[in-house]
């Protein structure tokens, strides 16, 4: 957790090309991940009780193994879309591959899939009620940028959805 929170706060801001980034907002993202961090860790430490056979818990072993698929999609996603731009561009691309293929907010997807496994492998209230919150906060955001991917390109694929691959 505290890697992931890493990464995304100091590591993956200097890898995007673009728009400069308003530290106001650096400062409440940051913020926000010590808050979220305390709470995850706290309930961790202080609240949780999990037996010694945890790890074999059929949902440690799958909400590990949704948390892993999630990460990687969120990683190869925003690998992807860090190769749309040449330095200095700040125009909109159509992102491919990956999941992409399938959705247009495939790292939000991955984000979303991560958090959730999670919270199964943590089986912790504060873990479920971040992977919902992730889900609230981003799920529409997937949206509104599929809503202009559809508005601005008009070879952008019909077939492909927002946020969750053939549903939606």
């Amino acid at each position: 957790l505290c890697f992931l929170i890493y990464l995304r706060t100091f590591i993956y801001p200097f890898f995007t090309r673009g728009r400069p980034f308003p530290l106001q907002l650096l400062f409440f993202g940051m913020l926000f991940c010590i808050y979220n961090g305390f709470l995850q860790g706290y309930y961790l430490i202080y609240c949780a009780e999990y037996p010694n056979d945890w790890c074999t818990d059929i949902r440690f072993t799958s909400g590990l193994l949704l948390f892993l698929l999630g990460m990687g999609i969120n990683i190869h996603s925003d690998l992807l879309l860090r190769q749309l731009r040449k330095p200095g561009e700040v125009t909109y691309k159509i992102p491919q591959g990956g999941l992409f293929t399938y959705v247009s907010g495939a790292n939000y997807f991955g984000e979303i899939v991560e958090w959730f496994g999670f919270a199964i492998a943590t089986w912790s209230p504060p873990a479920f009620a971040f992977a919902f919150f992730t889900l609230c906060c981003i799920g529409p955001r997937a949206y509104h940028h599929h809503r202009y991917y559809l508005k601005t390109f008009t070879d952008y694929p019909k077939s492909r959805k927002a946020l969750i691959p053939f549903v939606f």
